[in-house]
């Protein structure tokens, strides 16, 4: 069975968040207002996601 997936977007920008805000978005692969990525659905992204809720749209891809 293959693993869920899920698309983060970057809906705001960085400027003015905390360094570590910051360093998440990198992490996640986003950098840039509109810019896409899909993750796998685990733990580790779910904890970085709760890092800047403010600042992404998370999206559930099938």
């Amino acid at each position: 069975m293959a693993e869920k997936e899920i698309r983060v977007t970057q809906v705001r920008s960085a400027i003015g968040s905390k360094p570590k805000q910051r360093g998440t978005l990198r992490a996640l692969g986003i950098g840039k207002i509109g810019q896409s990525n899909t993750l796998p659905d685990r733990g580790e992204i779910r904890g970085m996601i709760a890092r800047v809720p403010h600042l992404i749209k998370v999206e559930e891809v099938n």
